[in-house]
């Protein structure tokens, strides 16, 4: 673990961004979360105006409603596996069409996620040697892990093509066969994600 608050020896143009839209929405009734609207824009909008000034290249995940989603931002790429297998699904699918040496990913449904993510996970990771770097909030004793908000190797894509093959689908549980380092960021509220449509219409308000 680590608290980084330097700046990172890593250019933005190393780091492609992947917005992961790809789940089914069940908590939000089933709909696809990424086009909500939250003060009107999309939600995968609001993912995209945080994230693109922080990456050299951008793309989503989404596995419904593509052509909607490539209005938004291109390439536009869907898991390889059927059934909305999860993040990691997600996540082999962005290493598999990344051309630069880093991905860093976020989920579609948290619209505040901080403006130096980037920035710091590659901190933390440079400073670690570490393989994946992922935002935790709390505290060192008590860290509460975020880990769709990781900054990781494009090289990691065979461990994770072989760890998905067996079945594997917990994202800590992948990290920990790779080398991760969690980065502590002290707005914990930076990092909620929306799940229902109530908490969607209580921020329009």
């Amino acid at each position: 673990m680590s608290n980084i608050t330097t700046q990172p020896m890593l250019s933005a143009s190393a780091v492609t961004g992947l917005i992961l839209a790809g789940g089914r929405g069940v908590r939000m009734g089933s709909v696809d979360k990424g086009l909500q609207p939250l003060h009107g824009k999309a939600l995968v909008q609001h993912a995209i105006d945080r994230l693109q000034p922080q990456v050299g290249q951008m793309m989503i995940n989404a596995n419904q409603n593509l052509p909607l989603y490539q209005a938004f931002c291109q390439p536009v790429v869907a898991d390889s596996t059927a059934n909305f297998a999860g993040p990691l699904a997600g996540i082999q699918a962005g290493l598999q069409h990344c051309s630069t040496p880093y991905l860093v990913t976020v989920p579609c449904d948290s619209p505040f996620f901080p403006h130096d993510l980037v920035a710091r996970l590659a901190a933390g990771l440079l400073q670690a040697d570490a393989d994946i770097a992922y935002a935790m909030t709390g505290t060192v004793e008590h860290p509460e892990r975020q880990p769709v908000f990781a900054l990781l190797k494009t090289t990691l894509l065979p461990q994770l093509n072989h760890f998905l093959k067996d079945d594997g689908h917990k994202m800590m549980a992948w990290f920990a066969r790779c080398k991760p380092v969690g980065v502590l960021f002290a707005d914990a509220q930076a990092f909620d994600n929306i799940n229902t449509l109530e908490q969607l219409h209580d921020l329009e308000h």
